[in-house]
């Protein structure tokens, strides 16, 4: 589940960052405009994944010990 909001919030960034530089809605350039239906799917599972990384900050992590072999 990690790998696939990580995705989608990096797609959503990309989104974003060319609507601030080429004013460009990517997503609703590709799927008919901002208020189709699937557009509006797309955004709803950006944002939701969104919240699901906020998650990732409060995780711990594990650490991995690697020895050498001697």
């Amino acid at each position: 589940m990690d790998g696939f909001a990580l995705v989608l919030v990096i797609i959503g960034a990309l989104n974003w960052g060319s609507i601030g530089i080429f004013g460009i809605d990517l997503v609703a350039t590709i799927f008919g405009g901002q208020t189709a239906a699937i557009s509006r799917i797309i955004y709803t599972l950006i944002g939701l994944c969104g919240l699901w990384s906020i998650t990732l900050l409060f995780r711990d992590r594990e650490k991995t010990v690697v020895k050498d072999k001697m």
